[in-house]
């Protein structure tokens, strides 16, 4: 199967995007002072839960990503 430029672009665009985001998201999380992240030092549930999510995130943007990667790269040796 063959990815369209425009497609492999929008792929590895989204994969860099979902980095930046939650790699910011996590910073803010773990500098979090509003009692949401951390009780008395300790991570809270919340904290957890998101930080699962960033996880999945980051895996999936990855993916994602280095699927659009390949389809860019098959697309330069065929051109």
């Amino acid at each position: 199967m063959k990815l369209s430029r425009p497609l492999s672009w929008f792929l590895l665009a989204f994969g860099v995007w979902s980095w930046v985001i939650w790699v910011t998201f996590i910073k803010n999380l773990i500098k979090d002072s509003s009692g949401l992240a951390f009780d008395d030092g300790s991570p809270t549930a919340y904290f957890w839960v998101h930080l699962l999510l960033a996880v999945v995130s980051f895996v999936l943007g990855t993916v994602i990503g280095g699927i659009g990667l390949r389809g860019l790269r098959a697309l330069r040796r065929t051109s």
